[in-house]
């Protein structure tokens, strides 16, 4: 095949890939919303991370090499392996917003339960993932762009963990002498 035609063909894959992505984890919201009543906010950021990783796949391959893209179009695993680790980062960036590691007005605030005892437990462990929420409208696009940019952006939330790293190492250093 030539490289047009790879490329015609890893976009269609990512189209359905795409779509296949979005109506599970519809389906999966609706699930939740109706058996529960809550809306799983930790899922709309996976799967913003998800459609994050699927876009830069087709932002990329244009430029990638003859190699990379004979990869992508022969192997379903390689396409779908990007998309979900920007999943997987951008839940680790809603984690890192939960904690206040990463903060300020770019980022979102939430609406975190406390513990009706004083003591958590696991129904306070329960509130806290059906019942943290963004703060406002506002608070929830920033969550939004955010863990669509963990899922583009491959090096985006690595390099987070590797500042924060460093500076808990440098803090520990400086503790110690």
């Amino acid at each position: 095949m030539n490289r047009i035609a790879d490329i015609h063909l890893l976009t269609k894959r990512l189209i359905v890939m795409t779509g296949v992505a979005i109506l599970i984890f519809s389906t999966v919201f609706a699930l939740s919303y109706l058996y529960s009543q809550r809306f799983m906010i930790t899922w709309v950021g996976f799967l913003c991370g998800i459609i994050g990783g699927f876009v830069s796949i087709q932002q990329r391959m244009k430029t990638v090499s003859d190699d990379e893209l004979k990869l992508l179009t022969q192997s379903w695993f390689t396409i779908l392996l990007i998309p979900v680790f920007g999943g997987v980062f951008a839940l680790v960036l809603y984690a890192l917003f939960l904690s206040g590691i990463v903060s300020g007005t770019l980022f979102p605030a939430f609406y975190i339960p406390e513990p009706t005892n004083g003591t958590p437990d696991t129904t306070y462990m329960i509130e806290v993932f059906t019942q943290t929420y963004p703060l406002t409208g506002q608070d929830l696009a920033k969550l939004l762009f955010w863990s669509f940019v963990a899922g583009f952006s491959e090096r985006f939330v690595p390099q987070i963990i590797n500042n924060v790293s460093q500076k808990a190492s440098d803090q520990t250093q400086t503790k110690d002498h």
